[in-house]
């Protein structure tokens, strides 16, 4: 139980998870935990992981962990937390990112002991009879009590029939799967209750559920999303998770750390109490940022990430940077930046400049005007893009 509560927003109904587990622990049958995502992007951030986290401590305790991967209603889309209809991705692109979540949801689930399904393999063979049986399991009524629909329906803005799908086959997901929980953000707790109904319906045991916070970005406001560029890809290079993860404030850090560390909470109140005694709280940064990237790389590499941040933040020059050679010297300072890939346009090179983000060789500049002439220069824009330039 105290491993199911960690950083949880809600566990519902509690006492039958408790009944649960100490069924299990009397038949050694362990119980079977799903967790679903819809492939509807190529890559996975660090705040996805954060119920893929839940599941590995639940998959170390010895207990079944489905990784679903919905390439059937992904076709669908999925309604929540949406003013507008989403548009339905193509069997092709479904696949693609599938593929691609399977590999990523692997840096963090062990592939030996995990269950990988499609709920395409269910739902295809359903067919327009079945959905119609299955519709027929719940009410309009009931479906127009869900919060985005509620709010679309009272705005005027329009809702497909298609989306009424939506719930009522991730919930068969559960009825197919025989779930005795099932994982999501709280965004996701009308489907997943969706899932507990209809489990009820077809005669089976319903699956309790278990909601996870929505991860705040780097920002420390807003969910982390890629559309508000406040993430970290889990394919992100090493040095870039680990300065990103040093970017996040002392504050959102405790959070980071009940959220996605695999630390105990003892060990983590433990080093809190440190900091609050005088320890640097960066030491406790550094050792989260170590963390979740050895968890996507490895140690060594977290260990170079680490000396590459320091070597940045004392305004030195990392051992691997791109080097590249270009042509037409004398050249203006912001071509020269859009030419190396460091800004993507020449005003926006200058717009670095002016805000004191430029150096050549450890130098500042403050003259958008500057030609550089024939020669070798090491450039650096903000803390962390650098690039050696052999200009002729």
């Amino acid at each position: 139980m105290a491993v199911s509560l960690r950083g949880c927003d809600e566990l519902i109904p509690r006492e039958e998870w408790q009944r649960k587990l100490a069924r299990s622990e009397a038949t050694g049958v362990p119980l079977r935990i799903k967790l679903g995502l819809d492939p509807t992007a190529p890559d996975i951030h660090v705040g996805h992981t954060v119920v893929l986290n839940k599941m590995r401590q639940l998959q170390d305790l010895g207990h079944t962990v489905i990784f679903l991967i919905g390439d059937f209603t992904s076709m669908i889309g999925d309604p929540s937390g949406r003013n507008t209809t989403r548009p339905p991705l193509t069997r092709e692109q479904i696949q693609a990112n599938a593929e691609t979540y399977r590999a990523q949801a692997y840096k963090i689930l062990d592939p030996g002991r995990t269950e990988l399904r499609y709920n395409s393999e269910w739902s295809d063979p359903l067919g327009a009879r079945g959905m119609i049986q299955l519709a027929a399991r719940y009410t309009v009524a009931r479906m127009m009590e869900r919060n985005d629909f509620h709010e679309r329906y009272k705005a005027g803005n329009s809702i497909s029939i298609h989306e009424f799908l939506y719930p009522l086959m991730q919930g068969y997901d559960s009825v197919a799967l025989k779930s005795d929980l099932e994982l999501g953000g709280t965004d996701q707790k009308f489907n997943l209750l969706m899932g507990r109904h209809l489990q009820q319906e077809y005669g089976q045991e319903p699956q309790c559920i278990l909601t996870m916070p929505l991860l705040e970005g780097l920002d420390g406001v807003e969910k982390m999303s890629k559309s508000k560029n406040n993430y970290i890809g889990i394919t992100e290079d090493a040095n870039t998770m680990f300065a990103k993860v040093m970017s996040i404030s002392d504050t959102l850090m405790w959070r980071w750390y009940t959220l996605l560390s695999f630390r105990s909470e003892a060990r983590i109140a433990a080093l809190q109490r440190e900091v609050q005694q005088g320890r640097n709280p960066r030491d406790a940064k550094v050792m989260l940022a170590k963390e979740i990237t050895a968890r996507f790389h490895d140690a060594a590499a977290a260990d170079a990430a680490e000396q590459d941040f320091v070597n940045r933040s004392k305004g030195g020059i990392p051992d691997d940077i791109p080097e590249l050679s270009l042509s037409g010297a004398p050249l203006v300072i912001g071509a020269l930046l859009k030419q190396a890939g460091l800004a993507p346009s020449t005003s926006e090179a200058n717009r670095l400049i002016d805000g004191g983000g430029v150096r050549v060789d450890a130098s500042t500049i403050s003259d958008k005007g500057l030609k550089l002439a024939a020669g070798t220069y090491v450039l650096q824009v903000g803390k962390r893009k650098f690039a050696r330039v052999t200009l002729a």
